[in-house]
């Protein structure tokens, strides 16, 4: 199911948007080896297929010249050995992303050995365009249809050796989620290679286009004289579509150039719009007459639920009411109470506090007769009793229960529908649905999040959702510790919620204001919910909880180092003095500076000072909700930080620093002051 809002008519989007293609990269395959590439939109299970092809042993790398991410692995099946690449989500030939320009870039300048294109089996009608674009290529095609368990659940059935016929290329049915069809897929790669088929489907791409669009193919492939990776007839096509990268090319490198460019603009004068619509829809017509002949429907009684189900988590009158379910028991009760509290009481309070950090302390004092060096490792601010203890007790048990609980969510097919539920929403603040997965991202950890808004069409919106993400999003770490800070306070809690709502409306509002650009549309394959896998919940889980445990503990070593060594300058003394005015002018006691410092080097670590100064009963449920809301709004982790410098540039990333640390404190003042002046006790 796609869902397609504003102005997302993919077709025409893609008309008005082809002005940012970028040099094409090159990217390095082994000479040994065979080149096998996969391709497909999102969510149609290719990374599964990729992982099943490819096994344990992967490399993830930029492409060169880019921010993008590609997966390597290798392929070796009766002696033959594939260099696999596992490509970003494409829609088509025309790209509108960044992920879509390197994986067309790969497959029209790299020439792999195979290619094969993984569809969902339950929306042939449109997956099968961009196939018909990879035949007319005359690559090396195999179709793998995946997800066969599904469109049998829905109600369909597939005749995978008609669909064959029709398209003249192997075709393969897969189930990756169960491993039914990969062997036989890897048999079809390693057959299809050594068969040496080059190209197939000439019976379909020669009767899609009407006479005129096809005379004109034919017109324009015989004035190009270059040896292109793809075949001319493709870059007649593309030429056609006004894809001006192609178009550029051509006028650098052809000398037929001016009679090209007269065919293109002779032919489009023939039809009332835009060219690449018509090549569009005329392609989608031919799938159409394919799909009629080789998909039926079997009358499943069951697809009714699952349709009446779908449309219920996207209608916002039924969808709204089990998204805040979701986020009741997912984040509210499971990670706020069950991690945050349960899980971090046992091993922080009574393993930490009773038994380990006791033990430790004498150990290391009879150990090390020197104070000095004591205080590195433990007391106040040592490695083990702050740094270890932060990052095992406390924020591990809460980062375990989001990344569960996200995993849930993930392999149930309902984040989508959380995109298309808020999309209304984001557009209010320059974004459209597709901004879910970065900002969602960012309830886990912000600096994945912050590298994923690559994803997201334009320069205006990477911005705006990397403005959000550094303001208005706590990690999962920092959100759990709150939501066990404010737990047994819900009125406190749920004005903590509204406030961050609002201020991420407010700030996203007055961003799309200054900040220049086009409203974004939205476009979104939304896959049907399913019952979630544990073995993939839990190997999700796993390896989110690996990935961010490996990068949080040296950062809280670090940070517990960087905080031994500024107490033992006097530097620490001096920050808190700075900073305990700015504390005290929120109605908060000085000791609440300390965590904001922690705040410097990781959100989660000032959020967990806070925690101690809870349980010390230090501070009231009116305090902790100004420090959670200020330190939530506080600047990002270093690691954040980096990362913005990285994706944004020093200049955005500073900016957005100087614009974050008075903001927060105002916010916490003015919250402070309303709360004070009319009595407000929660």
């Amino acid at each position: 199911m796609a869902n397609c809002h504003g102005s997302s008519n993919r077709k025409q989007h893609r008309h008005r948007h082809q002005g940012a293609a970028k040099a094409p990269a090159q990217v390095q395959f082994s000479d040994r080896h065979r080149r096998l590439v996969l391709v497909g939109n999102p969510n149609v299970g290719k990374s599964v297929i990729f992982n099943a092809l490819t096994g344990a042993y992967v490399t993830v790398s930029n492409y060169p010249g880019t921010t993008v991410e590609v997966t390597h692995g290798h392929l070796s099946v009766d002696n033959v050995v594939f260099d696999v690449i596992d490509t970003p989500g494409m829609y088509d030939l025309i790209p509108i992303t960044e992920e879509e320009r390197v994986t067309r870039t790969l497959l029209l300048n790299e020439r792999p050995d195979v290619v094969v294109h993984v569809v969902d089996a339950k929306n042939l009608d449109r997956m099968l365009p961009l196939t018909l674009q990879l035949i007319e290529a005359d690559l090396p095609l195999i179709l793998a249809v995946n997800m066969l368990d599904e469109a049998k659940a829905t109600g369909l059935s597939i005749n995978l050796g008609l669909l064959e016929s029709r398209l003249g290329i192997p075709v393969v049915g897969t189930i990756s989620t169960q491993n039914v069809g990969l062997d036989e897929l890897k048999q079809a790669i390693v057959q299809y290679h050594r068969s040496c088929h080059c190209a197939g489907g000439a019976s379909v791409q020669h009767s899609i286009y009407d006479p005129e669009i096809t005379a004109a193919l034919n017109q324009i492939s015989s004035l190009l004289e270059r040896d292109y990776q793809v075949s001319k007839r493709t870059i007649a096509m593309l030429l056609l579509a006004g894809d001006e990268e192609i178009t550029r090319q051509i006028g650098e490198t052809e000398a037929n150039a001016a009679e090209i460019n007269r065919l293109v603009a002779q032919t489009a004068a023939n039809y009332g719009q835009p060219l690449n619509f018509i090549l569009a829809m005329q392609r989608q017509a031919a799938v159409q007459a394919i799909v009629d002949e080789a998909v039926s429907e079997t009358g499943n009684g069951h697809a009714r639920w699952v349709h009446l189900l779908n449309q219920a988590t996207i209608n916002p009158w039924t969808g709204i009411p089990l998204l805040l379910l979701v986020l009741y028991f997912g984040l509210y009760k499971f990670v706020g109470e069950f991690g945050a509290g349960t899980i971090v009481d046992l091993i922080e309070a009574n393993m930490f506090e009773e038994r380990i950090n006791p033990w430790v302390n004498n150990f290391v004092e009879n150990l090390i007769p020197w104070p000095l060096w004591q205080n590195l490792l433990v007391h106040d601010y040592g490695i083990i009793t702050l740094g270890i203890r932060y990052a095992v007790a406390i924020i591990l048990p809460i980062v375990g229960t989001f990344f569960l609980a996200f995993s849930i969510i993930e392999d149930s097919g309902y984040l989508p529908r959380i995109a298309l539920l808020l999309d209304r929403v984001f557009k209010r603040m320059g974004l459209n649905g597709r901004a879910v997965i970065p900002m969602t991202l960012g309830f886990g950890c912000g600096t994945m999040a912050t590298m994923v808004t690559r994803t997201l069409e334009t320069r205006r919106e990477r911005l705006l959702a990397t403005i959000l993400l550094a303001l208005a999003i706590p990690c999962s770490a920092q959100l759990g510790v709150i939501l066990g800070l404010l737990s047994g306070a819900p009125r406190a809690l749920a004005l903590w919620a509204v406030l961050m709502v609002g201020v991420l409306l407010l700030v996203g509002f007055l961003a799309t204001k200054v900040i220049p650009g086009e409203q974004p549309g939205f476009c979104l394959e939304v896959p049907p919910l399913r019952l979630p896998k544990l073995s993939n919940i839990v190997s999700k889980t796993l390896t989110r909880m690996q990935w961010y445990f490996l990068e949080v503990l040296p950062l809280f070593v670090l940070a517990s180092v960087i905080i031994w060594a500024a107490d033992l300058i006097g530097l620490f003394d001096w920050l808190i003095n700075a900073i305990t005015p700015l504390v005290q002018a929120l109605g908060l006691p000085a000791e609440v500076a300390v965590a904001f410092l922690f705040g410097f080097f990781r959100r989660d670590y000032g959020a967990a000072g806070l925690y101690d100064l809870q349980q010390a009963g230090t501070l009231t449920t009116n305090q902790l909700l100004v420090a959670a809301i200020t330190l939530t709004l506080f600047v990002p982790c270093i690691a954040q930080f980096a990362m913005m410098w990285k994706e944004r540039g020093w200049k955005v990333a500073v900016g957005i620093i100087a614009f974050v640390i008075p903001f927060a404190f105002t916010v916490g003042y003015l919250l402070n002051l309303i709360l004070t002046t009319f009595g407000v006790v929660l």
